[in-house]
């Protein structure tokens, strides 16, 4: 007659009392962690969702100013929103300081951007450096001391019945022989005080 033995389980230790204690934490931790994991995530969703429509906002404001210091209707979107970029990053002032532009804008009915120059930095001086920025940003192609656009800067379009840019040979052979079609002595006056002129490096 056989011998009866006792059966004990193949992993005693994971039987003891202090390894399903061991265990059940084990669960908790990873429950917490997953919890928290989600919960980081669905905070940074949604300041990444606020803080996206806060640079949409702060970018049709500065498309519409500059439209009214351009005098034109319609400005490239994506090369705007370059420009502000390097704007903020260079000065990060400069947002809250083109959103006040916007607002002295939308308070008034400016005719020209002549008008709203001398009227906004006679508003407060400090929009004088703005409003450099911005031109300097639309008409050169620069901000934050790079190189945002180049071809499609406004300064060549006011001048592309007569003058190409650098690298650029658009005309026919001996184009530079021809005598240049006559523009009109300008007659405007300068709506922002005089500025220290700068040389700069090239």
């Amino acid at each position: 007659m056989a011998t009866d033995q006792r059966c004990f389980p193949a992993d005693l230790h994971h039987s003891t009392p202090g390894r399903a204690r061991l265990n059940r934490l084990v669960r908790m931790s990873r429950r917490d962690v997953l919890l928290g994991s989600m919960g980081v995530a669905l905070a940074c969703g949604t300041t990444g969702a606020f803080a996206a429509a806060s640079d949409d906002a702060d970018v049709a404001a500065f498309m519409a100013v500059s439209q009214r210091l351009t005098d034109r209707t319609a400005l490239d979107p994506r090369i705007g929103h370059a420009l502000f970029m390097g704007i903020v990053h260079a000065v990060p002032t400069r947002r809250d300081q083109i959103n006040g532009l916007h607002d002295l804008m939308n308070k008034n009915s400016f005719a020209s951007a002549h008008d709203m120059a001398k009227a906004a930095e006679q508003a407060d001086p400090g929009f004088k450096d703005v409003i450099h920025d911005i031109m300097t940003g639309w008409y050169r192609g620069l901000a934050d001391h790079k190189v945002v656009v180049y071809r499609s800067a406004l300064m060549f379009d006011i001048t592309k019945d007569a003058i190409y840019p650098k690298t650029y040979a658009q005309g026919g052979p001996f184009y530079w022989t021809q005598t240049p079609p006559e523009v009109a002595v300008p007659t405007g006056e300068p709506a922002l005080s005089p500025s220290t002129f700068v040389v700069e490096p090239t």
